[in-house]
């Protein structure tokens, strides 16, 4: 059932400007389709991205280009080793007034979308503090809960290279979040292109539209879009059989992943990828999910909730590359 007051739209028009959205986000940030697909998806699927990549690979761009195109309100933190929870959650104090109430001052998390810079800076006592609002949508402090925006999504990132002063985000966080998603290096083409786009942004100021009238509207019936997605008994086993092959990949004889695994993905992973499957799915402009669909998302659910033998570490294997070598070896039921 649709919000009350919520104008409905008909399923054309969804896909139409979600079509629209991801073209004027390609656009304004060039050489990441995966990347800004990933982010209309976690919308889409109200769920939560990680970015791993270096510095200066538009993981802040990406963000903020999306709240400024859908005009949602939005929220920074730049995580460092003395934040404390209520730089990020808020905090209670006192009333300025005569009848000394105690008032909620909201932090940076109380926005539709959260960019999270930096998380693995922040030591486990803040980081521990998203995990309510992000898996329950909601923040206690005292005695007093408080909602968070029906479209909340957390936008957290993180760069692989410098490990110096941080602190590993825990397993249980990791699974929190929807998709974790890889920033590589642009080519060559595409970082002639992006100097030309920011030489002719400061030019002339130039920034992209979109002709929504409401995009919290917009997202709110997309979900809905998103779980009336048919999705048939085939592809369920299929998405069953990838998770458990995470969790006893002895059932694949000819493959070498027994040795590259050490602790499988948790039933949280099943969800994820049912639930990111259908929001691709919308995405593409169907009621129904493919094979494709759940490959399309696999490697961005699967990959950061996996643990590592020392084997594959060894071999130089990545957590991607034995998602990838699982994605070959199971069949479609």
């Amino acid at each position: 059932m649709y919000t009350k007051g919520i104008h409905c739209m008909d399923s054309q028009a969804i896909y139409s400007q979600l079509n629209q959205l991801q073209v004027a986000l390609e656009k304004q940030v060039l050489g990441q389709e995966h990347v800004l697909k990933g982010l209309v998806l976690a919308l889409l699927a109200d769920g939560h991205v990680l970015l791993e990549g270096l510095p200066g690979t538009a993981k802040t761009r990406s963000v903020k280009t999306l709240a400024d195109l859908l005009n949602l309100s939005q929220g920074r933190v730049q995580f460092t080793p003395d934040l404390l929870p209520s730089d990020v959650i808020g905090y209670e104090a006192l009333s300025s007034s005569e009848n000394n109430n105690i008032d909620f001052n909201p932090g940076p998390i109380f926005n539709h979308i959260l960019l999270a810079d930096e998380i693995n800076r922040a030591p486990p006592k803040v980081q521990s503090a998203l995990l309510e609002a992000m898996e329950e949508r909601q923040v206690t402090i005292g005695n007093t809960s408080h909602p968070m925006q029906a479209v909340f999504l957390v936008l957290a990132t993180q760069n692989p290279v410098e490990q110096e002063g941080t602190y590993p985000l825990p397993e249980a966080q990791m699974d929190r979040f929807l998709f974790k998603v890889v920033i590589d290096y642009p080519d060559d083409e595409t970082e002639l292109a992006i100097i030309r786009l920011t030489r002719g942004q400061e030019a002339q100021n130039d920034t992209e539209s979109l002709n929504i009238d409401n995009a919290e509207e917009l997202i709110m019936q997309g979900r809905q879009l998103v779980h009336q997605v048919f999705m048939s008994e085939s592809i369920e086993k299929y998405i069953v059989a990838l998770v458990m092959g995470t969790r006893k990949p002895e059932r694949y004889p000819n493959s070498e992943l027994h040795k590259y695994i050490k602790i499988g993905a948790s039933p949280r992973a099943s969800i994820a990828l049912d639930k990111a499957s259908r929001a691709h799915a919308v995405l593409e402009g169907r009621d129904y999910v493919d094979p494709d669909d759940v490959r399309a998302v696999v490697l961005a659910v699967l990959s950061h909730r996996l643990m590592l033998s020392y084997a594959a570490v060894a071999d130089g294997l990545s957590a991607q590359d034995v998602v990838r070598e699982l994605v070959s070896v199971t069949p479609v039921l």
